[in-house]
């Protein structure tokens, strides 16, 4: 049976210092990993050497730190200093991100993700093993040579320091078939969004399947991170209120994130089995119609990708994810009190088995 983490996620609202004062409850209450998410917010760095002061035993996941924006050497680097000041804690999360953001808002050009996540994978744990960097990439050269534009003043250099650890977790999300392949060839875990457990073959299967059989025996099993919205009541009105999140959620995503044609998150929802709602919800969304393109996300979706319900449903849905493999799952607690979202977690705690 697939041993899984119960992890949370912070958000980018609200108030940092209160959100983060909480943590210690649900540290106590069971949760053994917080993702810091950055998009075009506030970095996440910062925050998580922040909640490294703050916490004791937790993971401090990246989530996600956009390669284009940040040299291999870099991540390498800020992996190293949060592992070193957590104790060992760090899980470094990288993705691709999408053109919209990467070249609309930090100018940079949005061009083979998959070679450069490759290429960043192996620089991060050549730094990690604090190898003499000599690299020579399709995407990045170390040193920088003449050859490649460099002054040939360039020196191998490795890290001065000695990284608390030489295998710091390295994490890929990823949706799309090849960077699916890519991550389950070496990286140590998977992060897909707006995951569905019962159509990880129809959407995964082909592409895990091909990864894995060129994967190193010595990285171990894949692990696949997900994130769920959660909320355990048996009152109709708070379980369609959280599930009214999700559908927005839901709808930002799969109508919103991307350009008609080019858009990851609704050829996604098409490989689950949704082709017809993914471009009714696309086109309400590019209209203007957030409301209608949230109403438009299929029940099954909203259920299936969420904690939402009874206790027993609320079970079934952690064994669905079980059964898919999931080896953590971000839930997101949404009952009003900060006491409530305690028992929640404690509640989840229970039903992972931790």
């Amino acid at each position: 049976m697939t041993s899984m983490k119960l992890g949370m996620p912070i958000n980018y609202a609200g108030d940092f210092r209160e959100t983060i004062n909480n943590l210690a409850d649900f540290e106590a209450a069971g949760v053994q990993r917080i993702a810091v998410p950055e998009a075009y917010s506030f970095d996440a760095v910062s925050q998580l050497g922040y909640i490294a002061a703050k916490t004791e035993t937790m993971e401090l996941q990246t989530a996600i730190l956009p390669m284009y924006s940040r040299t291999p050497t870099n991540l390498a680097m800020t992996a190293a200093g949060l592992d070193y000041i957590s104790g060992g804690r760090a899980v470094l999360g990288i993705g691709a991100s999408g053109p919209q953001v990467i070249e609309g808002f930090h100018g940079v050009k949005y061009d083979y993700p998959l070679g450069r996540a490759r290429e960043h994978a192996e620089i991060c744990r050549m730094v990690w093993r604090r190898e003499k960097l000599n690299y020579q990439g399709k995407h990045y050269t170390l040193p920088l040579d003449e050859e490649h534009g460099g002054s040939g003043l360039g020196k191998s250099l490795k890290i001065i320091n000695h990284p608390v650890r030489d295998n710091i977790p390295l994490l890929l999300a990823a949706i799309g078939p090849k960077n699916i392949e890519l991550a389950a060839e070496m990286f140590d875990e998977l992060q897909p969004i707006l995951f569905h457990p019962e159509q990880i073959d129809a959407a995964f299967g082909e592409s895990l399947a091909a990864g894995k059989a060129k994967r190193d025996a010595s990285l171990g099993d894949l692990g696949i991170v997900v994130q769920a919205t959660a909320r355990i009541s048996e009152d109709a009105e708070q379980i369609d209120n959280a599930k009214q999140l999700v559908r927005h959620h839901a709808a930002l995503y799969i109508g919103g994130m991307g350009a008609r044609g080019k858009n990851f998150y609704n050829q996604l929802a098409v490989r689950y089995g949704y082709a017809d709602e993914a471009k009714l919800i696309q086109d309400l969304y590019l209209d203007g119609k957030k409301m209608e393109a949230a109403a438009a996300v299929p029940e099954d979706l909203v259920t299936s990708m969420s904690l939402i319900g009874s206790k027993a449903q609320v079970a079934e849905r952690v064994a669905a994810f079980r059964e898919a493999g999931v080896t953590c799952i971000l839930a997101s607690p949404t009952a009003p009190t900060h006491a409530e979202r305690v028992a929640e977690v404690e509640h989840l705690r229970d039903v992972f088995g931790g």
